[in-house]
């Protein structure tokens, strides 16, 4: 009992250090983002965004799936950290680079004509390849250590905050906050080195046949991220190219204020994740009913919070953003549920690792992704971005609770999440 209560109280420090630690991410951000948006404009803002969707989609090819596995590797054999952690920063590099190429290549040949469109998303893959070295954050998480990584982001994204301020001052062009992400990721690589020095980390080494392993467990997690990718940035691209910036701009904005506060739904699942990870090798009953209650916090604070959304989404635009954005009021009100099915599905890796269950993702994100392109193709000409906010949230319900219906081994989770919504076996 004395141990069980020990492992609590790390898991609840270790919560409130990531949610600290968001909470002055979340500001730092908000406040920055809105002077930001107010500065560049609908159309500036859309095509930042609009190259960040390039980054994002291929974000899940240069993680080659490994992250979403490394916890557990971690866990699971202490005594190769070191090979674990230099094989996958050697891996993920590597598909960083050939990531950025292919981008590149890609942008040149669709926006070829758009000088500025090029060079903003050229800057933005400088990011993407700094950020390869978050993965050292998984180490911080295996040893309920997350206090090191939430300092990490605190700094690094004031540091980031008070750059973009100075370009805000000096009234710099699209092309400078583009290259503010490199900034960002720069300085968590940075800070992230420092604190596993510090903390005695072990040193980084290559390995073969942990690199063969490293790449069969995370394989499926590829797809399946490739999946979310497309289901996640279909509609930032349809927009720019089936309407305009600004359009992308007005989703953009919708989405970021929705997402103000998902800090505190990753800070709950990143501190649950080793807790469930361990009661599956020691007492499954405790296994299953974590997973429930990780559910059950996950959906209602969702839901307390998309209700705030819909009923003051008026006010909240035009306080904040100005009459320029107020077009972004319907896409919210309806992309604001998306988070508690999104969540749901972040909050489900953990039993799907748990069960070794991985190849079944990938199905089921490829149906999600089909869906989202069709819907998408219907509803942006007649509703423009709310129209992608409705498809966005359809595909994700049916990601979570229709999809998995069709795949046997998936229906025991699809039931421990229905339990979890109506409360049952939760205590």
């Amino acid at each position: 009992m004395k141990l069980l209560s020990l492992l609590k109280n790390k898991v609840v420090k270790n919560a409130g250090w990531i949610i600290g630690g968001r909470i002055v991410h979340m500001l730092c951000a908000f406040v920055v983002s809105l002077l930001t948006a107010r500065y560049l404009g609908p159309g500036n803002y859309g095509l930042i965004h609009y190259a960040t969707a390039y980054t994002t989609f291929f974000y899940s090819i240069c993680t080659l799936g490994i992250n979403s596995i490394l916890v557990k590797c971690l866990i699971d054999e202490p005594e190769k950290e070191g090979e674990t952690l230099g094989t996958a920063l050697i891996l993920q590099g590597a598909a960083s680079l050939f990531s950025c190429l292919t981008i590149l290549g890609i942008v040149k040949l669709v926006d070829g004509q758009e000088t500025i469109t090029v060079l903003v998303t050229a800057l933005c893959t400088i990011g993407l390849m700094l950020r390869v070295f978050e993965t050292v954050r998984y180490w911080f998480q295996a040893h309920l250590l997350s206090k090191f990584s939430a300092i990490t982001s605190t700094v690094a994204y004031i540091l980031t905050s008070a750059f973009r301020l100075v370009l805000l001052i000096r009234e710099k062009s699209v092309t400078w906050f583009a290259l503010a992400t490199a900034v960002d990721y720069f300085a968590i690589a940075v800070l992230l080195f420092i604190f596993y020095k510090a903390n005695k980390g072990p040193g980084w080494s290559f390995s073969g046949q942990q690199a063969k392993r490293l790449l069969r467990m995370g394989f499926p997690f590829i797809l399946a991220g490739l999946m979310v990718s497309i289901y996640g940035n279909t509609d930032s691209f349809m927009l720019k190219h089936m309407v305009n910036e600004e359009e992308v701009g007005y989703y953009s904005t919708a989405s970021s204020l929705c997402n103000t506060w998902v800090f505190v739904l990753s800070a709950i699942i990143e501190s649950m994740y080793p807790s469930i990870m361990e009661a599956h090798k020691d007492n499954y009953a405790k296994y299953e009913q974590q997973n429930r209650l990780m559910y059950a916090i996950v959906f209602y604070v969702s839901i307390f919070v998309s209700v705030l959304f819909v009923l003051f989404a008026r006010p909240a635009v035009r306080i904040l953003y100005g009459e320029a954005y107020m077009p972004s009021v319907r896409p919210l009100q309806v992309i604001t549920w998306y988070v508690a099915f999104s969540y749901l599905g972040v909050a489900r890796n953990a039993w799907i690792v748990s069960e070794n269950l991985q190849k079944f993702i990938t199905p089921i994100y490829a149906g999600a992704a089909a869906m989202n392109v069709v819907v998408n193709f219907l509803l942006i000409p007649v509703w423009g971005a709310t129209g992608a906010a409705v498809a966005s949230l359809l595909t994700q319900i049916s990601t979570i609770f229709v999809f998995p219906l069709f795949i046997k081994p998936m229906r025991k989770n699809t039931k421990l999440m229905a339990e979890a919504i109506i409360l049952k076996g939760i205590r």
